[in-house]
């Protein structure tokens, strides 16, 4: 039987991808490929519900991307993060961003751009397994309809 290759593996080999420091990059480049992660994991679970029409699927995407929602999904998790991994959001949460929050709180989009640093930081050392327990702990906190639908599709 072949043994399949994650999805990194692939992408390093087709691009020739070297290895980085992750400590060298700034609370905003880790925030800016987080959010492109935290976007993919939660469109693929809702995805994973069934077919829909394209604006059902965008609609229930939005409601846990958006910044109040990861500000609220944050909460819980910050007593459960390492020091490492505390350190890594105060620097997202700190950071200062050239455009403003639109239509969110200063507190939840400073929140919020803490966590995708955090998941950025998470995914570009290849902690996968990591980002997967804090974003399921975090969606279980949510008390959101998508949420809780995404929750029970994977208990069942």
């Amino acid at each position: 039987m072949e043994k399949s290759i994650g999805f990194d593996d692939c992408l390093r080999a087709a691009f020739d991808m070297q290895d980085v420091d992750v400590q060298s990059y700034s609370p905003l480049t880790l925030a800016y490929i987080g959010d492109c992660v935290f976007d993919l994991i939660i469109k693929s679970l809702i995805v994973n519900q069934g077919n829909k029409q394209v604006q059902k699927l965008h609609a229930e995407t939005s409601a846990l991307v958006q910044a109040s929602a990861q500000s609220k999904m944050m909460r819980p998790l910050q007593e459960l993060l390492t020091e490492e991994e505390h350190a890594v959001y105060k620097r997202g949460r700190n950071a200062k961003s050239v455009s403003p929050a639109k239509n969110q709180s200063i507190t939840d989009y400073r929140r919020a751009t803490g966590f995708e640093a955090l998941i950025g930081y998470l995914y570009l050392e290849k902690r996968y397994d990591r980002i997967m327990e804090l974003v399921r702990i975090g969606l279980e906190f949510m008390e959101h309809p998508t949420a809780d639908l995404i929750l029970r599709k994977q208990k069942s």
